[in-house]
């Protein structure tokens, strides 16, 4: 059972097509979180790509809106779109997010299916700062989390220090870090080696059934190859989805990490390591950082869920409404 804690976002809304599409994976709910785009845009968003993927009865929640601090988050319109999917996120989506909040939503639901739910967090992790002071034994009812975030021995993509998620709410990354959970850390380290070229992401999007992908990847395309000088874009997210549904494909070491809160450094992600054993009566932290992964085995994951839903969609659409929707 997955629960996805998510700021789509294009690479976030190809980490939920690629989750949609394996039959191994159960996506319960999904929750919303600022970071890309607002918290209430992102939920919409998520509504848009679980419409796409043929999930609608998935239900989304509505999360945080700022960080822990209470400071107004800045919001990546000029790499994602100023709707988070290019400009083309277009109608709004068929159906309404849930009335519960997704710290609410996780709590919930860990509580009824204790120890059999992932959190695969590709946001900020303020949402599951938020679930811990509504449930403090969180970390004994959550399965395990992977989160995309922290940059560790490369520069960060929000500033030199600081990978994005971890600095659009350090406090509550590093109170999630070290709060005791069975935790899996995909930093951008790895993240930043998934690279799709134009002719990649031309193989997938030019698919019938899949030219509405091809419209939200528009803006995010334009950004990412002006930073690399080369067309193609960085697909952050669906590493660590591919890394929740087969850790294998990645490689891990198991470290402590801390995040600074405030500063120049705000957002650095640091490794630390234990200078004395834990106390007595305490939960030992069991948390794994990435340091490599198959690349090539993520890209061919994510090709493999977008050709299959957008073939699935193709066969059942009716002709007359495909130009519309794809």
């Amino acid at each position: 059972m997955v629960v996805v804690d998510t700021d789509p976002g294009v690479d976030d809304a190809l980490a939920l097509v690629l989750l949609a599409a394996d039959p191994g994976v159960e996506i319960v709910a999904v929750g919303s979180v600022f970071g890309n785009v607002s918290s209430a845009m992102a939920a919409e968003n998520a509504l848009r790509v679980l419409e796409w993927a043929e999930l609608s009865e998935i239900p989304v929640a509505v999360g945080a809106s700022r960080p822990l601090d209470g400071s107004q988050p800045p919001l990546a319109h000029a790499v994602h779109g100023v709707d988070g999917l290019g400009g083309c996120a277009r109608a709004a989506p068929p159906r309404l997010p849930a009335s519960e909040s997704a710290a609410g939503q996780l709590v919930r639901l860990v509580r009824q299916h204790p120890m059999r739910v992932t959190v695969v967090a590709l946001g900020p992790l303020t949402n599951l700062a938020f679930a811990l002071t509504l449930e403090p034994q969180l970390p004994t009812l959550v399965h395990d989390v992977v989160w995309m975030g922290g940059a560790i021995g490369v520069p960060g993509n929000m500033t030199g220090h600081a990978e994005a998620n971890a600095w659009n709410d350090p406090t509550a990354a590093d109170l999630v870090l070290n709060a005791g959970f069975k935790l899996n850390v995909v930093p951008q380290d790895v993240t930043e080696q998934a690279w799709a070229t134009q002719e990649w992401l031309e193989g997938i999007t030019d698919s019938p059934g899949a030219h509405t992908l091809g419209d939200w990847l528009g803006t995010y395309i334009e950004f990412c190859s002006r930073e690399r000088d080369e067309r193609g874009c960085i697909l952050h997210d669906p590493v660590a989805a591919a890394a929740a549904t087969d850790p294998a494909i990645v490689r891990w070491e198991p470290v402590g990490l801390t995040v600074e809160s405030a500063g120049e450094r705000r957002g650095a992600t640091q490794v630390q390591r234990p200078t004395r054993p834990e106390s007595p009566g305490v939960r030992r932290r069991t948390l794994r950082v990435a340091v490599g992964a198959q690349i090539d085995a993520v890209l061919a994951r994510i090709r493999h869920a977008v050709l299959t839903i957008a073939h699935h969609r193709r066969v059942l659409l009716p002709e007359h409404i495909r130009p519309v929707l794809d």
